[in-house]
């Protein structure tokens, strides 16, 4: 049997043919029961405003692209014509199959906004759109679904290239990247902790600063505030210390009282620290675990005392100390993982006296817990532990884990695992057992604890493994002393990215020539080696040279030559003053001769002298010129008229 459909606006309701005609009867016998009257003038009028508007807004949108201004009105529908125009369109069939009727039970949406429907829809018996049996989904379509799953996990792990940044020669300890993703900082079993800028730095992958903040204690713990500006380091030593970005210390915590029993009553750890952590959006408050047996939380870097004690107590009220501490995402909870083996996790809104959640057999005893983290969405808690399992926890029923995983074998008790971005995927490493070639890193699917991929890193211990979110990068940190970024070429950004296409230049240096100088003090003089002069002197004496100095032209002072001063005198003055001395006389040349070149001129145009001496001296009278013999014997005949 076919089936007719009534367009309602947007959506498309399936009715049977039966159903249809009884609607329909239904319909007309109400109206001849209220008595509808025929079409007056008045309705007339409506419809041919109706019409009007129809062919306005019809024109406004041809030209403007809308249909009116304003809030929409609701149009108005008449229901008699809508259920004669589903007559003539319905099949007269009579029955449809459950079969057909379930394959078009979903109503289907049209994209036309002109026919919308204002009011609640005519109510439709539903109950025979269920699904049959025979339409049940099949459990090959489930596996295919879950495959696609594993596949887009499969994709999702950034590991098409990889990347090599070598630290020391011995093991990290310690990874840390700041929230930007613009750096990161490593520390190591050797002391040592070294900054890398992924902007500064070119394919060679070197760290731009190399220092040991707590002298000769190993680092065991470095992880960037919330902001970014600082780091906190935990090492071997008692005191936690907050460096900057460059390296320098900004805060040291104070360290406690050995003799008192109490713990609560020292300003701080006096024993090993074990782990930290910084709180997820306080900026300048922190976590810390020893193995005193306490966690404290220290607030502001000015007050280097604790501001909160909160002890760890095994069972029968014993002390135990925690190996591992961390917050969860909103900061309502702190976890610890314990050396007796028990998880144990506090209220931060409650007082710090008992625990929220306490599981005593979480992992073997005499076994640390090497890392406690939270999932992102924050329901989910893996810890990782020495006896060579990982556990999958969750919040609201903490008495039995989720998933174990085995055979993790691990040397180092801060060996650590982590979340993917996604919270789909949780990854761990391995340390390297004797009749092994390389340790792997694992990756495990959350929901179905399948292990979805190992990659083959180095042939030493896999120690620590950080997933930056940002960047969609993964840092593992191995026990040679490497640190290995793995990175997608299209799903990761920045980062190590930016290291590997900038080539590396070698700087050149000067080359400086050593000459072994032979002092001969009693050699002649043609064979006697110059003394060799200091840089200073031998500076000093080419300064005063002006050719190697290349010493610009003295301001004028006096004479000819040289640029004009930039103070004392105008340009006037100076062009004057060059005139003035480019007409000058030389000193070789004859002045009674300099005065008779110019006789004739003077003749010819007297000025001056000639109208002067024009009536009293008519006739130039000139010196004679004297015999130079008659010169010599004046001064004799002088002496002789004396006697």
């Amino acid at each position: 049997m076919q089936r007719g459909k009534i367009a309602f606006g947007k959506i498309n309701l399936s009715l049977t043919a039966t159903e249809s005609k009884a609607s329909g009867n239904a319909i007309s016998g109400a109206s001849t029961s209220t008595g509808f009257k025929k079409i007056d003038k008045e309705q007339m009028q409506r419809k041919v405003e109706e019409i009007s508007g129809d062919l306005e807004s019809q024109n406004l949108k041809e030209i403007m692209g809308i249909t009116s201004f304003g809030r929409k009105t609701a149009k108005i529908f008449d229901i008699n014509e809508q259920i004669a125009k589903a007559k003539e369109a319905a099949p007269t069939h009579t029955q449809i199959t459950n079969a057909e009727l379930s394959k078009d039970n979903a109503l289907e949406v049209e994209e036309n906004d002109d026919n919308e429907i204002i009011g609640p829809l005519p109510s439709i018996a539903l109950g025979n759109l269920k699904p049959t049996k025979d339409e049940e989904p099949d459990e090959g379509s489930g596996d295919e679904e879950s495959d696609d799953d594993e596949m887009d996990l499969f994709k999702n792990i950034p590991n098409t290239h990889e990347v090599k940044m070598q630290h020391g020669n011995k093991a990290i300890l310690a990874l840390a990247g700041d929230p930007a993703g613009a750096r990161l900082a490593s520390g190591s079993i050797d002391y040592d902790m070294c900054f890398w800028d992924f902007a500064g730095m070119d394919s060679s992958m070197r760290s731009f600063r190399t220092l040991q903040p707590c002298d000769n204690y190993p680092i065991r713990g470095l992880q960037y505030s919330i902001t970014g500006d600082v780091i906190l380091v935990i090492s071997g030593n008692a005191q936690a210390k907050v460096l900057d970005r460059d390296g320098f210390e900004k805060m040291e915590c104070v360290k406690g009282d050995q003799y008192i029993s109490d713990m609560s009553q020292t300003k701080g750890h006096t024993a090993q620290l074990t782990a930290g952590c910084w709180h997820p959006f306080t900026k300048e408050e922190f976590l810390t675990a020893a193995l005193d047996g306490t966690l404290r939380i220290w607030k502001g870097l000015r007050n280097k005392e604790q501001n909160t004690v909160i002890k760890t107590r095994a069972q029968g009220g014993l002390k135990t100390s925690a190996s591992s501490c961390g917050y969860n995402r909103d900061a309502t909870l702190i976890a610890a993982g314990c050396v007796d083996g028990s998880l144990q996790t506090w209220d931060t809104r409650k007082m710090f006296v008992n625990t929220t959640h306490c599981v005593r057999g979480a992992h073997q005893k005499n076994c640390e817990i090497t890392s406690v983290v939270f999932s992102y969405l924050g329901h989910l808690i893996a810890t990782r532990s020495n006896d060579e399992t990982m556990k999958l926890w969750e919040l609201r029923n903490l008495k039995e884990p989720l998933h174990t995983w085995s055979n993790l074998f691990s040397r180092y008790d801060t060996t650590d695992c982590c979340f993917s971005p996604d919270d789909r995927l949780l990854v761990t490493g391995e340390s390297l057992q004797k009749s092994q070639q390389q340790a792997n890193i694992y990756f495990y699917n959350v929901q179905t604890f399948d292990e979805v991929k190992r990659i083959p890193v180095t042939d030493s211990h896999i120690i620590k493994t950080l997933w930056h979110p940002k960047l969609n990068q993964l840092f593992v940190g191995c026990g040679n002393g490497v640190i290995k970024c793995y990175y997608d070429e299209r799903r990761s950004f920045r980062g190590a990215k930016l290291c590997v296409v900038k080539t590396y230049r070698k700087k050149k240096h000067a080359e400086i020539m050593g000459v072994s100088q032979i002092i001969t003090p009693h050699a002649l003089p043609m064979f006697r080696q110059e003394k060799s002069r200091s840089s200073r002197k031998k500076v000093e004496k080419e300064r005063l040279d002006p050719v190697k100095s290349h010493r610009p032209d003295l301001p004028i002072t006096s004479g000819q030559g040289g640029r004009v001063a930039s103070s004392g005198g105008t340009l006037s003055s100076y062009v004057i003053r060059n005139l003035g001395l480019s007409k000058r006389v030389d000193d070789d040349q004859d002045p009674r001769e300099a005065i008779l070149k110019y006789a004739k001129e003077a003749e010819e145009n007297p000025y001056w002298i000639a109208p002067a001496y024009k009536k009293t001296q008519p006739k130039p009278v000139f010196s004679e010129p004297v015999d130079p013999n008659e010169e010599q014997n004046e001064p004799n005949l002088k002496k002789a008229k004396k006697e």
